[in-house]
């Protein structure tokens, strides 16, 4: 039986710390789904391109998929064969949020498992949101996220969006 994880998420934008999360579910799943949504919070790059990047970003892992998706969770995790989802929790405030989240995924999922990773040393402290400030603000953010994110932050900024 094919262990598949879905890692759902709006990836704005995709950073180191979301692709080291994917690299050790490898680890315990035989597949990873990363879940683009297309609903949640008013995100900087659109739906198509936070697709693309990711996908460039998974492309040494032929175990990986990056499929996006609206509605919810627990509906799309169904549609991929998706046996648990994988949630990164960088401390007590994710930790809060997460587990609200995973006990209405259990219930509305029939079971769906939630699998918790810590992240690593090197990535505890960066998110997306951090990384959009930080980029706004004329920062380097080059040490977290994959090649191509700062190109693609760049070229929203010069556009003005």
């Amino acid at each position: 039986m094919s262990r598949t994880a879905l890692f759902p998420g709006t990836f704005d934008p995709v950073t180191l710390g979301h692709l080291d999360l994917v690299e050790r579910a490898l680890r315990v799943f035989d597949a990873v789904v990363v879940g683009v949504s297309a609903r949640g919070r008013e995100t900087l790059l659109p739906l198509e391109e936070r697709v693309a990047l990711l996908r460039a970003a998974v492309a040494p892992w032929p175990a990986v998929r990056v499929q996006p998706f609206s509605g919810l969770v627990v509906h799309f995790a169904r549609a991929q064969g998706a046996t648990a989802l994988l949630r990164g929790v960088r401390g007590l405030g994710d930790w809060e949020v997460e587990l609200q989240m995973a006990t209405a995924n259990r219930h509305l999922g029939g079971g769906l498992e939630t699998v918790f990773l810590p992240p690593s040393p090197g990535t505890a402290r960066v998110s997306s949101s951090l990384v959009r400030e930080v980029h706004a603000l004329g920062g380097d953010v080059a040490a977290w996220v994959p090649p191509g994110v700062v190109a693609a932050l760049d070229a929203r900024r010069a556009s003005g969006a």
